[in-house]
């Protein structure tokens, strides 16, 4: 979770679709209507709904508003029923001997054997409790956008199926290779396909030469710049999939040499913990280049809030945090695209990079 408290760590989605008339009474009644509904005897495997962020057992959102200024604010909740194998197992050899002792045979034929495997399982799964997962949401319903605190894949695709079941509206994941500026130089051909697939791995990797160049001062404009280094742990690789060659680095500047020379070997930055300044905000978090994720966004604490009003100005001063520190990479991932397809990149910051990992074998 993380959205209330605590580190965040979140994927980001476009919303794709027309928002209703009256929206917030929209959603009210759409949350509403698929929230989480406990079934404890149930055979299902899986079972979803929507809870409050705030108290997990609020199903009805009486008592914890969902609607924040622009933001609306809630929960997925997914529980499972899963069956230990060696469980499974030991019910079935039981079962099995039941019915054989009882029809007096020596084999189970296929078909029958499978009819016991089923009615174990559906036994089991009716005895069992579920396990609880929760999910929160952070929807900007200006900005058409919504942070899910889940990096799986497999959670995010029953998060994004249940949203549009919900809203029917669509989600699509913002990821690097397709920001406008990049599919507009792809269109253009300015570079081979697979230099897009990992742009956000070469981003990575020149954050690391800017941040090194200046001691970690990076521009954003003439009159405004952040502070970023990069901490503790730092992946590379090259290739993707089976063919993927990768190393990890962690430890002091003087240890992280070993990065610098999968550089030169053409490994590319896939991850990294990274430390952030803008302004008076202040954050640590691990970036995972490929698709934009934040992991464990740690941001200052805030006082602990007296009233409820306290609570909602808590809340919102730290989703401004959370928006600034997205809007700072972008921000710089923005000036990274537009000097990486100009004639700049090749004139000037290319050999600058080039130096920067040369010295390191002086």
């Amino acid at each position: 979770m993380g959205l209330i408290r605590g580190a965040f760590t979140f994927m980001q989605f476009s919303v794709d679709g027309k928002l209703p008339q009256a929206f917030t009474t929209f959603a009210r009644s759409r949350i509403q209507g698929n929230a989480f509904r406990e079934a404890r005897s149930s055979t299902e495997e899986k079972r979803m709904g929507w809870v409050s962020a705030t108290d997990v057992l609020d199903a009805d959102f009486e008592n914890t508003p969902f609607s924040l200024g622009d933001y609306l604010i809630f929960s997925l909740r997914i529980d499972r029923k899963v069956i230990p194998p060696k469980l499974m197992k030991v019910r079935l050899m039981e079962e099995q001997r039941r019915f054989l002792s009882e029809h007096q045979q020596t084999r189970i034929g296929k078909a029958m054997n499978e009819g016991l495997k089923e009615k174990v399982r559906l036994e089991i799964m009716t005895k069992s409790d579920p396990v609880p997962s929760f999910y929160d949401v952070l929807w900007a319903v200006g900005q058409n956008k919504v942070y899910f605190s889940s990096l799986s894949d497999k959670v995010a695709d029953d998060f994004v199926d249940y949203f549009k079941k919900t809203f029917s509206l669509g989600l699509k994941r913002i990821v690097p290779h397709e920001h406008p500026l990049a599919l507009k130089n792809k269109a253009k051909g300015d570079a081979p396909t697979e230099d897009f697939t990992l742009i956000g791995r070469e981003f990575l990797t020149w954050l690391w030469f800017k941040s090194e160049e200046r001691n970690g001062a990076i521009a954003l404009g003439k009159a405004d710049e952040v502070q970023l280094h990069l901490l503790k742990r730092i992946a590379l690789e090259a290739g993707e999939g089976e063919y993927s060659q990768g190393v990890v680095c962690s430890g002091l500047h003087a240890e992280l040499k070993e990065g610098k020379e999968a550089i030169r070997q053409g490994k590319k930055v896939k991850e990294a913990n990274l430390q952030l300044h803008r302004d008076r905000d202040e954050w640590e978090f691990n970036f995972k280049a490929d698709a934009f994720y934040f992991q464990s966004l740690r941001m200052p604490a805030a006082d602990p809030p007296e009233t409820q009003e306290d609570a909602e100005g808590v809340l919102l001063e730290r989703i401004y945090r959370i928006e600034n520190a997205v809007r700072t990479i972008d921000r710089l991932y923005e000036s990274f695209l537009t000097l990486r397809f100009s004639p700049e990149w090749t004139k000037n910051e290319k050999p600058r990079l080039a130096a920067w990992l040369r010295k390191e074998q002086e």
